[in-house]
């Protein structure tokens, strides 16, 4: 069975990026030259907080959920900024 790594950067703006890939310093070699992704390539630098080695189908399953935890959480700050800035005023 084939191995895969899932993986999370942190961007230069705060930001999250989920990803996987079957080569990990390949893919991170990509994220700096700002080839990895869209996303990613316009909030560098990025940094590497987490990768877990998987088999490859578990890995894409996984990335997806992750991906959706980061999501939530960016969706999360904006709503207590929102909060703060209301209180304030």
């Amino acid at each position: 069975m084939s191995k895969g790594y899932m993986y999370i950067l942190e961007c230069s703006d705060g930001s999250f990026y989920t990803g996987s890939t079957k080569d990990i310093d390949k893919r991170m070699l990509e994220h700096e030259a700002g080839e990895g992704s869209n996303y990613t390539s316009k909030r560098l630098p990025v940094k590497l907080i987490y990768f877990e080695e998987f088999d490859e189908t578990f890995t894409l399953q996984l990335s997806k959920k992750f991906s959706w935890a980061c999501q939530f959480r960016r969706v999360l700050q904006r709503l207590i900024f929102r909060s703060n800035i209301e209180k304030d005023s």
